[in-house]
């Protein structure tokens, strides 16, 4: 258990954040910054959810996430806020390709998750007919989106479907590890479904947005950025600075049950040690682990958030000798479209990405793998040693790779990835309008705002600002200060 020496004014309102992943730090950090008191409960012995700093072979390297989205400002910001400003690093090396057709492709520049503006941007990708097909869009009649659609759907009918299975697949599986014929155009690029709403030709729409882009100051600067010694670093400043503030933060402790309290004011939460008691409650944990939560007092939500699915993937993270290496793979690595039907679903050349871990590397290349996708399971039933041969399988056949790894690590994400099938928005809000109906309780994380770091991270700090706006928490009580 970690607890903090410091303890602030009881006088505050106490606030218990139920999951340590970013998203429930987000939340801690921002309501502590408001003068809150603040309880942190996870129910493993492990902070920062999918956000993992590790090392292989005494090397560095992150066995998660690995980078976030710069221009977005929730997540370059927090990690500002919490002194982690001067490792904030962009990848040394950005230029990823396509492996389809037994074939490694540059990535085409010029698109919008796959979706281009002009049938050249995707020429030696695509077929001739493929190019072709995309060529004759404008002569399509405008058509009706409606509330939402599957992005793949839509853009298939449009620009065909090689644009969808040889680009936008595996573009939105490095994301969602999802399927794109069913992910909700709306929720996952919603720049891309207000485009398709606001033109007649796709293609136009998505000009429009490279046009505003190009014009707009954020479009200086890098895209993504990394996080010197790993991004896996920014959970433990997180709690470092939560701590500081005088939060507490207490692992290894499960929360088993949550009730209002006998007043109808405040919370129980119930964990596996002594129960608590709060004024009000943030829930950042996975859907499924909401809705057993919300079960006797929010039914309705609950029954929502048990309807998301989630996919599962895993990492294979490997060490090579340099000198065992033909050549070093250049480049930043390789995506692998699904309907070429390979066991990976991409490869980062780790070293040549970010310059952090081709220093601390020294002598080794280190790169990994990632497999698994929505609907494809069984791949994580299989041990890790078949994980690995399968990765070097594939490797050899996209870049030539013979060298036999000195060390290797499976990082799984069982459950990892909630999915946006069209309608998720509808759901999420569904789900938002019954939780605001109890009085001091909020729910963040992934399954709502997006799966990636600032949106995480900036669904956290939506929770904590709408707990900390409740009137009856506006002055505070002493609620909370007992267990």
């Amino acid at each position: 258990m970690q607890r903090s020496p410091h303890r602030m004014d009881t006088a505050a309102p106490h606030v218990v954040v139920v999951g340590g992943g970013i998203a429930g730090l987000a939340a801690a950090h921002r309501l502590l910054a408001a003068g809150a008191r603040v309880t942190l409960l996870e129910a493993t012995g492990h902070l920062g959810g999918k956000l993992q700093a590790g090392e292989i072979e005494g090397a560095p390297v992150d066995l998660g996430a690995e980078s976030m989205l710069a221009r977005r400002p929730e997540g370059v910001g927090l990690a500002r806020a919490v002194g982690l400003g001067d490792r904030l690093q962009p990848p040394a090396v950005a230029a990823a390709t396509v492996w389809t057709r037994d074939a490694l492709h540059p990535m085409p520049k010029g698109h919008v998750m796959g979706v281009p503006g002009t049938p050249e941007a995707l020429a030696g990708l695509l077929s001739p007919e493929g190019i072709a097909r995309i060529g004759r869009e404008r002569d399509l009649a405008p058509a009706e989106l409606g509330d939402d659609v599957a992005i793949g759907a839509y853009v298939a009918d449009r620009l065909g479907r090689e644009v969808v299975d040889r680009l936008v697949e595996p573009l939105l599986g490095g994301v969602y590890a999802g399927d794109a014929y069913r992910i909700s155009m709306r929720a996952a690029v919603p720049q891309l479904f207000e485009a398709a709403r606001t033109h007649a030709s796709l293609l136009d729409g998505v000009r429009d947005i490279q046009a505003r882009a190009a014009a707009g100051a954020q479009a200086d600067g890098p895209v993504f950025m990394g996080i010197d010694g790993g991004l896996g670093r920014l959970p433990g400043a997180v709690a470092d600075a939560v701590r500081a503030q005088g939060g507490e933060i207490r692992t290894e402790t499960p929360v088993l049950g949550l009730t209002r309290g006998a007043d109808g004011h405040g919370w129980q939460i119930r964990t596996d040690r002594s129960p608590l008691t709060a004024d009000a409650v943030v829930l950042a944990t996975p859907a499924w682990s909401a809705s057993a939560l919300l079960a006797a007092e929010s039914p309705v939500a609950a029954f929502e958030l048990g309807q998301v699915e989630y996919a599962s993937m895993a990492l294979v993270t490997m060490a090579f000798r340099r000198a065992d290496l033909a050549a070093t793979p250049p480049g930043s690595g390789f995506l692998v479209p699904p309907v070429d039907g390979r066991g990976i679903k991409a490869s980062t050349f780790s070293s040549n990405k970010w310059g952090w871990v081709g220093e601390g590397a020294g002598d080794l290349f280190l790169l990994r793998t990632s497999l698994g996708r929505y609907g494809e399971e069984q791949m994580l039933e299989r041990e890790d040693d078949e994980l690995v041969d399968v990765s070097l399988s594939d490797l050899g056949k996209a870049i030539g790779l013979t060298a036999r790894p000195v060390a290797t690590e499976v990082t799984r994400w069982t459950g990892g990835l909630p999915q946006y099938p069209v309608g998720h928005l509808t759901r999420v809000a569904r789900i938002r309008d019954e939780v605001a109906r109890l009085p001091g309780l909020r729910v963040c994380g992934a399954v709502y705002d997006g799966v990636g770091i600032p949106a995480c991270i900036a669904s956290g700090q939506r929770a904590a600002d709408e707990i900390l706006a409740t009137p009856t928490l506006a002055q505070g009580t002493d609620r909370g200060a007992g267990e």
